[in-house]
């Protein structure tokens, strides 16, 4: 593994596990009053665009990050549809 594989998968590990305590608190709360069910959708069409990208161009740091950041980012709006 190069270096900029490594670091592409820093980057990714950083920017998805950030999603992690938003959707726990989502979880378990319920409560999603904060949450723009409008920013959601944009950035989840935009993380599965990125995931299908990555895909195609094999970049998997770009593809491994975007599909938990996918499923991070459904649940909460998910959670946001289902309990408004």
């Amino acid at each position: 593994m190069n270096l900029t594989t490594i670091i592409g998968y820093m980057a990714a590990f950083g920017t998805t596990i950030s999603f992690l305590p938003q959707a726990v608190k989502t979880i378990r709360t319920r409560d999603t009053s904060g949450i723009s069910l409008t920013m959601y959708t944009f950035f989840t069409i935009g993380t599965l665009l990125w995931l299908i990208y990555g895909v195609l161009s094999t970049q998997w740091p770009v593809a491994v990050a975007n599909a938990i950041t996918f499923v991070f980012a459904s649940t909460i709006m998910v959670y946001k549809i289902k309990y408004k």
